[in-house]
Order: structure tokens, then sequence, then C-alpha cells
């Protein structure tokens, strides 16, 4: 990986970032952030974009749930992104892996669990010094210095945002590949402690999935409309996307049956029941 490529990776981190998103929560954190958005534009940046998304999909797996409920962090996501991808993406490579391979997804799930705990420290760090910029600015405007509100506000939070964020993820992409390519030209997945490494990151995209069922998974008859769409790719060999399709068919008559009781109870008469289910 060359410093410049090393570079426009570190500002596309800060754009991502959760504490201060550039172009807002919704562009930065929660899209930007993604490790599948992300790793498109690692790819573009790397020259492969199908092989960064290959990279990317386990990773989204095992993060699909990941929220930042009352602030706090399990895990930064612009760390498994804009450097557990890249890293991952050179590994891989270095060692002769096809991105595609199960082997590829495994070892990018245990990258991405280690880059993760890089993230919270950048997430934490960055946050102290807001607050210290904060206090500054209450210790100045008590001195009745109005000026020093738009620059605790705004200019000191980005330059420390600078610091903590593009100069960490620019340096580790830089020199990290170097040694991640240097480590995985001699990867020998033969090696009890690599297949150890193999089968460990086999198992953590299913973490993500059970944390997603438990976030919407209220009753177990709900677990029946979250098969289905495992079940249409399976036996019916849907793409993602016309399976996507299916389900918001079903999302909309489900909706339209929800509609139809709120009426119901409203109008309190069953010839409106009648009525409606002859509509549909």
């Amino acid at each position: 990986m060359s410093l410049f490529q090393a570079i426009l990776i570190g500002l596309v981190s800060c754009t991502a970032a959760s504490t201060i998103a550039c172009l807002g929560t919704t562009v930065g954190n929660y899209t930007l952030n993604r490790p599948l958005v992300a790793s498109m534009i690692v790819g573009i940046i790397l020259g492969d974009v199908s092989g960064c998304i290959m990279i990317g999909i386990p990773m989204q797996v095992m993060w699909i749930a990941l929220v930042t409920p009352g602030g706090t962090v399990a895990s930064d996501l612009r760390a498994v992104s804009y450097i557990g991808i890249p890293l991952a993406y050179v590994g891989v490579k270095a060692a002769g892996i096809d991105p595609a391979s199960d082997e590829a997804f495994q070892l990018a799930s245990s990258i991405s669990a280690m880059t993760g705990t890089i993230g919270i420290t950048l997430f934490y760090g960055t946050a102290m010094m807001n607050l210290i910029w904060q206090h500054i600015g209450w210790a100045k405007l008590d001195k009745g210095d109005f000026e020093i509100v738009g620059k605790v506000d705004a200019l000191m939070p980005l330059i420390s945002h600078f610091c903590l964020s593009f100069l960490p993820v620019t340096l580790l992409c830089y020199f990290g590949s170097g040694a991640v390519e240097e480590v995985f030209k001699t990867l020998d997945v033969s090696v009890w402690y690599v297949k150890a490494l193999l089968c460990v990151g086999s198992v953590l995209p299913a973490v993500g999935i059970a944390i997603l069922l438990k976030s919407v998974v209220n009753k177990t008859s709900d677990l029946v409309f979250f098969l289905l769409g495992f079940v249409l790719a399976a036996a019916m060999g849907l793409t993602l996307l016309a399976a996507t399709v299916v389900g918001g068919v079903f999302a909309l008559i489900n909706y339209q049956m929800t509609m139809i009781k709120i009426e119901a109870n409203k109008g309190g008469g069953a010839a409106v029941v009648v009525e409606e289910e002859e509509d549909i």
C-alpha cells in the first residue's frame, strides 16, 4: 500500500467517525462507517473493489447489529472499516488466498475483532478531548470571552479529531500493511494455531447474527419470518435484492392488515372488517 493510498483512507475515516461525523451521524457513522460501504470505498482506493467487498462482507455480518445506545460504544467501526479491511485485504493477497474463499472470510473476521478494540481508543480519546475543549470554553465564558464559543465548538474539536483519527488510521494502514504482508507471505494454514485462528473467525459472524436476532425477535414466531430469507436464497436461489422485494411484499401485507384492525377497532362494527377484507 502506498503512502498516498493510506492518506486517502485516513481522510475518509475522518468523515466516517462516530464522534465527529463531518457529514452528519446518518451519513457518517451509520453509512460510511459500515464495513460493506467502507469496503467499496477502500476497494476504489486500492484498485480492487470486488476483492475488498468480499473482505468486508464477513465484517459487516459480524458487526451488523452494532449500535451506540446511550453513547455506549462496544467497538468503533471506524477502525474495523478503515484499518481492518485494508490490512485484511493486504494480508489475504500476500498469502495468496482467494478473497472469496472461506479462509479469507475467517481471517477477515478475526482481524476485524482485533482492530475493533483500536477503534474504542480512538472514539473515547476524541470524546475526552472534546470534554477538555468544553471545559476551557466554560472557563473563558465566565470571564466574558464570548469569542471562544466558535473555537471550542468547531475548530478545536476538528483539530483533535484530525490528530486522533486521520493520523492513526493513515500510519497503521501504511506501516501496518508492510508488516502484515511480510507475516502473511509465510502464513501456513496447516499449522494448528492458524487453524485455531480460522475457527474462531468462522464463529464471529454468527455472533453478529445472534445480536441482531436479540434486537428484532420479540417472540418465537418472529423467527419464521427471519428464516424466510435464508430459505428463499437456499431453496429458490433468489438474490439478495429479489429476497428483499419478497420481504417488502410481506411487510406491506402485514402493514395493511394491521391498519385494518386499527380501523375496525375505531369503527366498532363487524361490517367494517368484512368490507376491508373484501378489498384485500
